[in-house]
């Protein structure tokens, strides 16, 4: 009853973080279509402005960002986030606060407009303006311009054509391997916390649900971590051989799909099982015995150790190693178990009450 209640308190405090990792304000996102869309000068769009369109115009304001796909954009006025542009011609003459990332056939930035980066996918590209971070230009003439200010980075690709006057900061790096395309949506450190918590919920089940199997893998884990890691390795490299082997006949293609759907669903819980056995030995260090504490210091380190380079990778790759060769192990122990359990009251029960046979 204790054990089932400490499940319900470990599974109520992760949707109770996970809950407060979402943001708790969605900002206000306006949305226009038609043939011309035009922000007047003197009207305030709060928020985010997202537009498809055969042409934007903005000569007010717009608090937020602006993601347009348009034929043309043209900028006079002040965007306070970003601009993302996909249009065949795209001009900035007024004031953007964040970064403009556009794929269109011209790309014109005047002097006076204020922004974070460029990036433009081809077409002609004139720099005539103030760029107060990097730029970033794909297209097939740059030119920059007697007014053009860059105070980063220039990285292009494509012909470039510097005037007399153009000022840049930072490098002027040519580049064949450019990113052109709006920024991503979601940060980088979203998707480790989403991944972080989406790990501990399988592992709060894992220990609920399977308590005593779950340390059963710790265990063997921790008391034969070679042979655990060698069976992990190998069953990695022989497993898709098999499934390949199933999906080369028409007949084996559902058992190969099954197969890997099921393997990876293995692979998954490896992974946790084995940030579950690192942060067991780490507990066991300091005289400490707390699955669910386990749990959390386990996935917390591999977590924060998998972001080194190199070395993250090759730590991550051995806790998947030592999870899912104990997790298959404790699988095949228990399927051992499971086949000779029913012949061994058959023997008994032939022996009536005489008692076994010496």
């Amino acid at each position: 009853m204790m054990e089932r209640s400490a499940a319900v308190l470990a599974v109520s405090v992760v949707l109770v973080a996970a809950l407060a990792a979402v943001p708790a304000t969605v900002a206000a996102q306006e949305t226009r279509t038609g043939g011309t869309v035009v922000v007047e000068r003197g009207e305030t769009v709060d928020g985010d402005l997202t537009v498809t369109a055969g042409s934007l115009v903005v000569r007010g304001t717009v608090n937020g960002d602006v993601t347009a796909l348009s034929g043309n954009v043209d900028v006079p006025g002040t965007v306070n986030g970003d601009l993302v542009a996909f249009a065949g011609n795209v001009r900035v003459s007024g004031d953007v606060a964040g970064s403009v990332n556009a794929a269109s056939g011209t790309t014109i930035l005047e002097r006076g407009a204020r922004v974070g980066a460029v990036e433009s996918a081809s077409g002609t590209v004139a720099l005539n303006g103030t760029v107060r971070r990097d730029a970033v230009v794909g297209a097939g003439s740059i030119s920059l311009g007697p007014n053009a200010s860059i105070g980063g980075d220039l990285r292009y690709n494509g012909e470039l054509t510097r005037a007399e006057g153009a000022q840049v900061q930072g490098s002027i790096i040519q580049s064949d391997e450019l990113r052109v395309g709006p920024a991503p949506v979601v940060p980088n450190w979203v998707g480790a916390v989403y991944g972080f918590f989406v790990n501990l919920l399988l592992g709060v089940v894992l220990l609920a649900v399977f308590p005593t199997f779950s340390e059963s893998v710790a265990g063997r884990a921790r008391a034969t971590p070679l042979l655990s890691g060698g069976v992990g390795l190998a069953l990695l490299i022989l497993v898709p051989l098999v499934l390949v082997i199933f999906a080369i006949t028409i007949v084996g293609i559902p058992i190969a799909v099954l197969g890997a759907l099921l393997f990876a669903v293995l692979l998954w819980a490896a992974a946790v099982y084995g940030a579950y056995v690192v942060g067991a030995w780490l507990l066991s260090l300091a005289d400490e015995r707390n699955r669910w504490l386990a749990l959390l210091l386990g996935l917390l380190v591999v977590a924060v150790v998998t972001s080194i380079p190199i070395f993250g990778g090759l730590v991550q790759f051995f806790v998947l190693l030592l999870g899912l060769g104990a997790l298959s192990l404790t699988l095949w122990a228990r399927y051992r178990g499971r086949r000779e359990e029913p012949t061994r009251p058959s023997q008994r029960g032939h022996g009536g009450d005489e008692g076994p046979t010496t």
